[in-house]
C-alpha cells in the first residue's frame, strides 16, 4: 500500500525537448509542440501536464528543457520557482535531462522519488493516471527499483517500443517485474506480442529515488552520472561540462541494462495515452465537426465539402476542401501542408529536405 508519505517524497520532472518535426509546420525547432494547445482544451500540451502532476506532487514538479525554450516555458507556467526550472545548453537525449534533474533533486532531498512524464503527451482518465503513479511511487520506496508504467495497447503499433511484463510483484496491486524492453517491432511482431498478453507499450514514464537512478547509471556510465552530480553540485559547470557529457536516452544508459537483472518494474496503466506522434495520431484523439472533418483552430474558417480527414488552421485564413478524404491540410503564416493521413508519419521528411536546402528558417 501506499502512504500519504510515500507521495510526500515524490517530485514530478517534465522533460520538455524535441522538435516535434512530424508534426511540421506547427511544431518548428523554435516552438515545439508542447507549447501548443493541440487539443482545443485552452492549455497547452505542457501545462496540462504540469496541471495533472500537480495534484500528485503538489508544488514539487521541476521542468528542464532546452535555453532556447525557458523564457517560452517561464511565460507558459508562470508559478513555476526559478530552480525548479533548468535549461539546457544543447540537447544531450534524455538520459542527460532526468540525470540532471535527479542530481538536482538528490542534492535537495536525499530521499526524494522521481516521476519522470514527458511534456508533449496526452492523457484521459486522470483518475487512473493517479492511480498508477501512486502504485510505481511505493514500488519505488519499497522495493527500491526503477519502475516505469507500461500503457496497455490497443492496437499492433509499430511506432513504440514494447515492454515485457515478468512475475507478479505480490506486495504491490499490480506491479510486475520487467523482463525486457523491446525496440519498436515490424507488424507481424507487434501482433504477436499482443497475442501473448504479456507486453505493454513503452509510453517512457518513469519513478524511481533521484539516488538510485543515479547510482544505476554510475555502473553502466560512470563518467555520465559524475558529471551530472558535478554539475548539480557547482552549477556554474553547467556551460562547460555540458558538452562533454554522453548523449544516450535512458531507456540504453539504464533501464534495459537494468531489467536484464531483475531490477525493474512495471505498473500496468489502463489510461488512454497518446504521445501525438503525427496528425493521423492527433485526428484520432479529437472528435469530428459537422461531417467527417476535425478541425484544429477556428471551425468557421473550413469549408469541408465531400471530404474528411484533419485541417489545423492557424493563419486566419479560410480554408477549403473539395471532395478529398483522409487529407491532413495544415496551414501556418508561412507554410502549408497537405499529405494523407496514412503518410502522416512522412511529414518528417519535408523537414529533412528544408534542412538540405538551407530553409532553416521554416523549420
Amino acid at each position: 500500500m501506499t502512504t500519504s508519505g510515500d507521495l510526500d517524497r515524490l517530485w514530478a520532472v517534465v522533460p520538455a525537448g524535441g522538435a516535434g518535426t512530424r508534426l511540421w509546420p506547427v511544431s518548428r525547432a523554435e516552438s515545439p509542440k508542447f507549447l501548443h494547445d493541440l487539443t482545443g482544451s485552452g492549455r497547452t500540451l505542457i501545462q496540462a501536464t504540469v496541471d495533472r502532476l500537480r495534484v500528485l506532487a503538489g508544488e514539487r514538479v521541476l521542468v528542464v528543457t532546452g535555453a532556447a525554450h525557458a523564457d517560452a516555458v517561464r511565460e507558459q507556467v508562470p508559478d513555476l520557482p526559478e530552480d525548479l526550472l533548468l535549461a539546457e545548453p544543447s540537447p544531450r537525449d534524455s538520459m542527460a535531462a532526468i540525470g540532471l534533474a535527479a542530481a538536482v533533486l538528490e542534492r535537495r532531498d536525499p530521499d526524494a522519488i522521481i516521476g519522470s512524464f514527458a511534456a508533449d503527451h496526452v492523457i484521459s482518465d486522470e483518475e487512473a493516471f493517479a492511480a498508477a503513479v501512486t502504485e510505481a511511487v511505493a514500488v519505488a520506496a519499497r522495493d527500491d527499483l526503477l519502475v516505469t508504467i507500461g500503457i496497455e495497447p490497443t492496437f499492433p503499433s509499430t511506432g513504440f517500443g514494447y515492454i515485457q511484463m515478468g512475475p507478479r510483484l505480490r506486495a504491490h496491486p499490480t506491479a510486475a517485474r520487467v523482463r525486457q524492453f523491446v525496440e519498436k517491432p515490424d507488424a507481424r511482431k507487434a501482433a504477436s506480442y499482443l497475442a501473448t498478453g504479456e507486453f505493454r507499450w513503452n509510453a517512457g514514464m518513469f519513478v524511481v529515488r533521484a539516488t538510485t537512478l543515479l547510482d544505476l547509471l554510475a555502473e553502466w556510465h560512470p563518467d555520465l552520472a559524475a558529471g551530472l552530480r558535478e554539475i548539480a553540485a557547482d552549477p556554474s559547470l553547467l556551460e562547460s561540462r555540458w558538452e562533454t557529457l554522453e548523449k544516450i536516452a535512458i531507456d540504453h544508459a539504464v533501464a534495459e541494462p537494468a531489467a536484464d537483472e531483475g531490477r525493474v518494474a512495471v505498473v500496468p496503466g489502463t489510461f488512454d495515452w497518446d504521445d501525438v506522434g503525427d496528425f493521423k495520431s492527433l485526428s484520432c484523439l479529437l472528435p469530428a465537426g459537422d461531417g467527417a472533418m476535425t478541425v484544429v483552430g477556428d471551425p468557421e474558417r473550413v469549408q469541408a465539402i465531400d471530404s474528411g480527414g484533419l485541417v489545423v488552421s492557424g493563419s486566419g485564413r479560410m480554408v477549403a476542401v473539395v471532395g478529398l478524404e483522409d487529407v491532413v491540410v495544415v496551414e501556418t503564416d508561412d507554410a502549408l501542408l497537405v499529405a494523407s493521413r496514412e503518410r502522416a508519419q512522412d511529414v518528417k521528411l519535408v523537414v529533412e529536405a528544408l534542412k538540405a536546402a538551407g530553409r532553416t528558417d521554416l523549420v
